[in-house]
């Protein structure tokens, strides 16, 4: 959905160099939905930022915060559910990314 330079927005902003990285927004609606109706403050920590960040010329990491988090915020079956579906789609993500060290 969104995509940030962070590295060029650091350099831009502050003058300061870090390692490539860009943060993706991938918010998935529906379940973005789902956990505003079972908690509305739950909004301000919603899992939809992956980090794509360079360790070095060969080696590249993706993260992402763990949506099993959300359950120690605020807990509520529906938000459970929510946070279940989320974990299960990213653990699915990053599979398909390949060999994790």
């Amino acid at each position: 959905m969104t995509e940030i330079d962070l590295a060029a927005a650091l350099k831009d902003k502050l003058g300061v160099d870090v390692a490539d990285q860009v943060i993706l927004g991938a918010c998935r609606p529906p379940l973005a939905f789902e956990a505003i109706q079972a908690d509305p403050s739950i909004a301000a920590v919603l899992p939809c930022n992956v980090v794509v960040r360079a360790l070095d010329r060969e080696t590249t990491l993706v993260e992402a915060f763990d949506p099993e988090a959300m359950k120690g915020l605020a807990s509520s079956d529906a938000l459970n559910k929510v946070a279940d579906d989320a974990k299960a789609r990213l653990v699915a993500a990053f599979a398909a990314l390949g060999p994790q060290t």
